[in-house]
């Protein structure tokens, strides 16, 4: 039993212009292959986003491959795990990194306010705020902040025609988002603050990091985070959840 290898988990994502993708999926495929690791690694003209697997002592390796690979520094969200929870490594080239299928959205040039876990439990209890959960319906359905508005969509792209049916709870609202890691709030307050809304926020770091530095003391989460990997929800001390997919 001591033998047993320690396995990490991590997501991160980066919006930065990316010239030549393909390449980059070649490199890192390369690169990746000389290791144990096994995730899912999406790649764009808009930057990566990735979740992945490998054990521990790997892990710090891993990091700067991609982070020379994408040249510039990333956040790395790390999770322990006494296994795999990837079957096998893919790398995919796409258009978008997380896709909402609008033109114009640019994080690297404008997003919403990032709030640490401790502002974003004061922006919970406020008045005028409006908590939106930019994830789609069975993501929300497992577990979500207390008091936060569902959209219930199918997909993220959905969230742009439900923003549009619901101007009017946004009307004169501090307008918080969250997801599970953080990329979706990006695009998501990106595209408000094209719309024109002004008081848009984020958590940074998504659940996942709310869950981690908080250890969900306050209670304001309720039930388990689905993660897109092997083992579909987390509870909020980020060990395998309860929930099993049929």
């Amino acid at each position: 039993m001591h033998n047993k290898k320690k396995f990490i988990v991590s997501s991160f994502y980066k919006f930065v212009h990316v010239t030549e993708p393909d390449t980059m999926k070649i490199l890192l495929e390369r690169k990746l292959t000389k290791y144990d690791v096994k995730g899912t690694f999406i790649i764009g003209n808009e930057g990566i986003n990735g979740s992945f697997s490998s054990i521990k002592d790997n892990v710090s390796k891993l990091c700067k491959i991609i982070e020379s690979l994408i040249r510039t520094k990333l956040k790395f969200k790390l999770q322990e795990s006494d296994c795999h929870t990837f079957l096998r490594l893919k790398i995919k080239l796409k258009k978008e990194i997380v896709t909402m299928g609008k033109k114009n959205i640019d994080p690297k040039n404008n997003s919403g306010k990032r709030l640490d876990p401790e502002s974003w439990e004061k922006l919970i209890e406020m008045k005028d705020s409006i908590i939106i959960d930019t994830r789609n319906e069975y993501e929300s359905e497992v577990g979500s902040f207390n008091s936060s508005i569902e959209t219930k969509t199918k997909n993220f792209r959905d969230f742009p025609k439900w923003i549009k049916q619901n101007k009017q709870k946004l009307k004169n609202k501090k307008i918080g988002m969250f997801c599970t890691g953080g990329i979706r709030c990006e695009k998501a307050s990106n595209y408000l603050i094209n719309l024109g809304y002004k008081n848009v926020y984020q958590l940074e770091g998504g659940i996942i990091e709310y869950l981690k530095e908080t250890k969900n003391k306050k209670k304001m989460w309720h039930g388990e985070c689905f993660v897109f990997d092997e083992r579909i929800t987390i509870n909020e001390k980020l060990e395998k959840g309860s929930y099993h997919q049929c």
